[in-house]
């Protein structure tokens, strides 16, 4: 599967999640939901993904986790904010650029639909 279709599985898994909660709750809940609707439809991922930076030759854990990595293709960023900031857009980017991955998901439940908190960000390699 492409990211374009992965992408398009990610989004109904989040829309289903969104449809049976609601906006309201913590980041953490979407988060518990949208792995257990990845296990219902197959969908393979890493979830609190550990990242290091490489700087000047050595690799730093400076503890960044990413929420989700679904097939090695798709980051997956969630958030419950009362709106995206592009400093969510940048922390998306530097996730691709350290995983060396092209597409990735920001996804807001916060939102009365959730179609209103996606946002698809691409990174040209």
């Amino acid at each position: 599967m492409d990211e374009n279709s992965l992408s398009k599985e990610i989004i109904g898994a989040a829309i289903e999640v969104h449809k049976i909660l609601g906006p309201g709750l913590l980041e953490t809940a979407y988060q518990m939901c949208l792995e257990r609707e990845f296990a219902i439809r197959g969908v393979a991922f890493e979830k609190e993904k550990s990242l290091s930076v490489a700087y000047k030759g050595i690799e730093l854990d400076c503890g960044f986790r990413v929420d989700f990595i679904v097939q090695g293709l798709v980051v997956v960023e969630l958030k419950a904010v009362e709106r995206l900031l592009p400093i969510h857009e940048a922390q998306v980017l530097t996730y691709l650029k350290l995983l060396n991955l092209k597409l990735g998901l920001l996804l807001n439940f916060n939102v009365p639909l959730l179609k209103e908190g996606i946002k698809r960000i691409a990174l040209c390699l």
